[in-house]
């Protein structure tokens, strides 16, 4: 069916009818004649989609948070060391495979904490030659790692070819920023080379075979009662520590104390090694305090 209007006067004349789908057409003067208009979208046509922004990555909004976390725990160590004598601290999350710091590239005197050196030193020799560690240096690491006894230490320290050795051993280990010293409780390292250590300690993918990180594992978390303090302090109901402490009065200091931690927390969701080491404590009460404060701090914030 078609309706038609003529010109009248000068008027437009405009035609309607229907296309071949049955919809309506209609035509539009143009200049000389006229055009189709395009049919109208029929009822079973989509729209088109209007794009919507997909925001964030799950990685960025990760790394977001982290970066929140991060500022917080500075702000927080910032606040607490200026209270107390000077401490460096860092954790190594292997579950995520990010590592914090705070003064992490300050050297310290290592005191006892350089006899986990020894002890991967030890295990690293073995190795090399083929075998267990024998049963006299079983002894002497037991005696080393579990009572920190200073002439086991010094007997493996001699055994093993003293500074040099050690120092070989660590470079093996990836440890850049520790210098081995022939009074080996003088040897001076950092935090992050603390944490580079305890890592080397269970790494599947390193220099120990997996006798030697359960050895090394076994005597860290068998410590003896009165040197169960810094790291485990962290550790939550369920969750395993293992340590190794050191502590000296420090003549050059005025007596002052070098109190330092290292160790790991694990469990099923964790797997941490934290290093604290600090000095210029008036006690070794009190330098414990600061460096368990210390660790707590990194918890609380990182959410480990």
């Amino acid at each position: 069916m078609v309706a038609a209007v003529g010109i009248l006067g000068g008027g437009v004349l405009v035609a309607r009818g229907m296309t071949g789908d049955g919809s309506a057409a209609s035509a539009v003067p143009l200049a000389g004649g006229f055009k189709q208009a395009p049919p109208a979208a029929s009822a079973n046509q989509s729209p088109t989609p209007t794009p919507t922004p997909t925001g964030p990555s799950p990685e960025e909004l990760a790394a977001q948070e982290r970066a929140k976390r991060v500022k917080a725990l500075n702000a927080a160590l910032k606040k607490y060391a200026a209270t107390v004598p000077e401490f460096s601290v860092a954790v190594l999350d292997k579950t995520t495979g990010e590592t914090y710091s705070y003064r992490g590239d300050e050297k310290y005197e290592t005191a006892s904490v350089v006899k986990v050196q020894v002890l991967a030193c030890l295990l690293l020799t073995a190795q090399d030659k083929g075998r267990k560690v024998t049963s006299s240096e079983d002894a002497l690491a037991k005696k080393m790692i579990r009572y920190s006894d200073n002439a086991a230490t010094t007997s493996l320290f001699s055994k093993l070819g003293r500074a040099s050795a050690i120092g070989a051993c660590n470079k093996r280990l990836g440890l850049t920023q520790t210098r081995v010293s022939s009074s080996w409780g003088l040897t001076r390292t950092t935090v992050k080379d603390q944490v580079k250590l305890l890592d080397a300690l269970v790494d599947a993918n390193g220099e120990l075979t997996a006798s030697s990180r359960k050895y090394a594992d076994t005597l860290m978390s068998t410590v003896a009662e009165d040197q169960d303090w810094g790291v485990p302090a962290v550790a939550k109901a369920g969750e395993e520590a293992t340590v190794k402490n050191g502590w000296l009065s420090r003549s050059t200091e005025n007596g002052r104390w070098i109190i330092n931690s290292v160790g790991r927390i694990t469990d099923d969701d964790t797997d941490v090694s934290i290093a604290v080491l600090s000095h210029l404590n008036k006690t070794m009460p009190s330098g414990i305090t600061v460096v368990e404060k210390a660790a707590k701090l990194t918890r609380t914030h990182l959410k480990y």
